[in-house]
């Protein structure tokens, strides 16, 4: 059992909902992303989403698209995302790690490759963006043998047929985009996901975690009562630019612990 399968059962034995942050490797400051992560497991992380640089991130909004260009002129590639993991692994061996990014870097090495160190890195799951399922058996059968959960997007168009193959070989949990749109969109509509989550739930046997539009506590809550967990990721970015130099964990720890609050109640 994965780390990520032991985090959603220990939550359903407690009756509490997963809360998963979003950020980008290597930005604001390539240094900075270690201790970031630390501090969202302080402020009641359960999964970090850590985020691969990429240059044409077509999923995301202006927020998570300037994360990338920073950390890309930041100099941070793939090598150092597996860099952050193994540092990150060093202090914290308990909460898991899912890398969130596009093909192009994964291709660019190979799947066998980057698998394989990703798993030598610490990583617990891959959400990779553009990679449909029709196309991921071999992909995800790779991952599997190594012990790491792939996970994938479903969303609003998404039809039954589509949540079926999803279904058939995802793990760790999926991510139901919440709207038609990118990251960071501010029209979350819980009535609409209130209605969608029966589908996938009907075709999918793994956690079904909801992002996209969740950006404070009341809707962190709102989602929550519907879903097995939240994702949020652009808001979280905010809190980081607008923070003061020796304050953005601080800041982040803070803002987290409001949502954790929030979540639980």
């Amino acid at each position: 059992m994965s780390r990520i399968q032991n985090t959603f059962t220990a939550l359903k034995d407690k009756n509490r909902k997963a809360l998963i942050p979003y950020i980008t490797a290597g930005y604001p400051e390539a240094n900075a992303t270690v201790s970031l992560m630390h501090a969202l497991v302080r402020g009641g992380a359960d999964i970090i989403e850590l985020g691969v640089p990429f240059s044409d991130p077509m999923a995301d909004g202006p927020v998570v698209q300037r994360a990338s260009e920073g950390a890309l002129k930041n100099g941070i590639g793939l090598s150092d995302v597996f860099r952050f993991v193994r540092e990150f692994r060093q202090d914290d061996p308990v909460t898991p790690v899912v890398l969130m990014g596009y093909a192009n870097p994964v291709e660019r090495i190979g799947q066998e490759t980057f698998v394989r160190k990703a798993h030598e890195a610490g990583v617990d799951g891959v959400l990779i963006v553009d990679y449909p399922p029709e196309e991921s058996e071999r992909f995800a059968a790779l991952m599997k043998a190594h012990e790491m959960d792939t996970i994938f997007l479903l969303a609003p168009t998404s039809t039954e047929i589509r949540m079926e193959k999803i279904g058939k070989i995802a793990s760790g949990y999926v991510y139901y985009v919440s709207l038609k749109g990118v990251t960071g969109a501010a029209s979350l509509n819980p009535d609409e996901v209130k209605a969608v989550i029966p589908s996938i739930r009907k075709h999918v046997a793994v956690p079904v975690c909801v992002g996209f539009g969740i950006r404070d506590g009341r809707t962190a809550q709102a989602i929550g009562l519907l879903s097995d967990g939240v994702v949020i990721g652009s808001r979280l970015i905010q809190v980081i630019e607008n923070a003061e130099k020796n304050k953005k964990e601080a800041d982040l720890e803070a803002f987290m612990l409001d949502i954790r609050r929030a979540l639980d109640g």
